[in-house]
């Protein structure tokens, strides 16, 4: 690995290679929280005259958007960046509440544009109750082709209210549950990128998740992992769980949705639907105990009424079925296919798709 290429963006293998192997050897004291999309961190009360100070546990993200196109079906660059680190906060069991942004613009972007963009962020902000610490601009000189483009970098702080999500947590015939129907924004983002015209009305899923999943995360439902499932799709979220948990995860194809013309152009392009990004969809591992109740509740949302129990965890990797050992497959995830075979589903390599968030 002698240059950065596009694949260590895609949110697969090679993502996680360029991770380990050029910051964390630098990072690693720095970063407890290394392995989830965002960390914890306790704030003091200090200003209050009891002899106790008071503590809340906070949560923050931080992440950059360069998508290109910037508007697309279904959403823009400013409503993305603002769900995207909203999202991040809400996997780690956060309420989000604070937001700081930047925006890098090229010269010669469009005012019009740029207002467009601004009133998305706004509205955003609005339907979730966040308020903007500080924000920041900057104008660089024409250095791409084509139009000029607009970059955003958003960090979002919350306040915890589940404990004991993380990657590492997964617990033997834990449920593994899909919020909703994946694939919609990457094959939107892949058509428009291609300006590939083809009759249909996909479009992006880009929503924030924390009302979807509020219910929950204040309720006794026992959670051990949470993520959306952005760059990678839900290969590369099942990916990293199976091998920070050290377990097998069991997925039945069948129970995996995929709108009939997000499959379709699959199909069409030759598109894996598992890789392709959502900005709207989150996986969740629960208790065997309460997924269902887990269900219920994700179905009251208008984002959640997709929502299906995919698959399961597994670490009885000495088990005997029938009489002989069960072949379980250590740190990775297994695809039950609708033909009653099964296949790997593998870590994304390579170029998935540029720009997507």
């Amino acid at each position: 690995m002698d240059i950065v290429t596009l694949a260590h963006g895609s949110g697969g293998l090679h993502s996680a290679e360029l991770t380990q192997q050029v910051f964390m050897p630098f990072f690693t004291k720095f970063m407890p929280y290394a392995n989830e999309d965002s960390a914890l961190f306790v704030i003091s009360d200090t200003s209050s005259h009891d002899c106790i100070n008071k503590q809340a546990i906070a949560v923050t993200s931080t992440d950059s958007y360069i998508i290109n196109p910037p508007f697309f079906r279904g959403g823009d660059i400013g409503k993305l960046s603002v769900c995207g680190s909203s999202n991040d906060v809400a996997m780690m069991g956060a309420k989000p509440l604070f937001l700081n942004i930047a925006f890098i613009i090229e010269e010669g972007f469009s005012i019009k544009k740029l207002k467009k963009i601004a009133n998305s962020v706004a509205i955003e902000c609005e339907n979730l109750g966040l308020k903007i610490l500080a924000a920041d601009t900057k104008v660089l000189p024409k250095i791409s082709q084509g139009d000029s483009q607009i970059f955003i970098n958003t960090s979002c702080i919350g306040i915890l209210q589940k404990v004991g999500i993380s990657a590492k947590n997964l617990q033997h015939n834990d449920c593994i549950i899909l919020s909703g129907k994946i694939g919609n924004h990457g094959a939107t983002i892949f058509l428009e990128q291609n300006h590939i015209s083809l009759d249909n009305h996909i479009q992006s899923d880009c929503a924030s998740l924390y009302p979807l999943l509020e219910e929950i995360l204040t309720g006794d439902i026992f959670i051990h992992a949470l993520r959306d499932a952005t760059r990678g799709g839900i290969a590369s979220v099942l990916n990293e769980w199976a091998i920070a948990s050290e377990a097998c995860i069991e997925i039945e194809e069948e129970l995996v949705t995929i709108d009939t013309q997000v499959r379709g152009v699959c199909e069409i392009l030759g598109l894996d639907p598992y890789i392709l990004a959502n900005e709207g969809v989150c996986v969740l591992a629960v208790a065997e105990c309460d997924a269902k109740r887990a269900l219920e509740i994700l179905h009251k949302h208008s984002l959640g009424k997709d929502a299906s129990i995919i698959g399961r965890v597994r670490k009885d990797f000495s088990q005997l079925s029938r009489g002989h050992l069960e072949e379980i497959y250590f740190q990775r995830v297994v695809l039950q296919t609708q033909y009653q075979s099964q296949r790997f589903m593998e870590y994304p390599e390579g170029e998935i798709l540029p720009r997507i968030c």
